[in-house]
């Protein structure tokens, strides 16, 4: 997905954070490429290290539309989940799909519904996607 990213202002503790606009949303996360690199557009892969764990940080939609939003320290991501075959899911948010695991199975009928999955924004990274 091409996106534009702008850098935020470091510590030199911390890692790259970044502030990413996209067709559906802007939030804040973190960066996995070259920091010298943050500002721009991009092509990227985003990654999430929280599971999908239904009825805590995942729940059904309010509406049937893909979003990206920010609640304070928390990245909101509504879309379409499809469940893997091999105990995994995805989440379909326009014309891309962020990979997920999932902590405990979620019942099949849940399969092509629309969830909004809230996570920290320190979970969430954009990688630029090396062609």
């Amino acid at each position: 997905m091409l996106v534009r990213t702008q850098s935020l202002p470091q510590t030199s503790q911390r890692p790259t954070a970044v502030r990413v606009h996209t067709p559906i949303g802007s939030v804040v996360v973190l960066w996995g490429g070259d920091p010298q690199e943050a500002d721009g557009q991009h092509l990227v892969e985003w990654t999430v290290d929280d599971d999908v764990h239904w009825g805590q940080n995942t729940r059904p939609a309010s509406s049937a539309e893909a979003e990206l939003r920010q609640q304070g320290d928390r990245v909101i991501m509504r879309g379409l989940l499809h469940l893997t075959e091999d105990g995994a899911a995805h989440l379909q948010m326009g014309p891309w799909s962020v990979l997920f695991d999932l902590a405990a199975p979620i019942p099949g009928d849940l399969d092509e519904s629309w969830v909004e999955i809230n996570v920290g924004s320190e979970n969430v990274a954009l990688h630029p996607y090396q062609t």
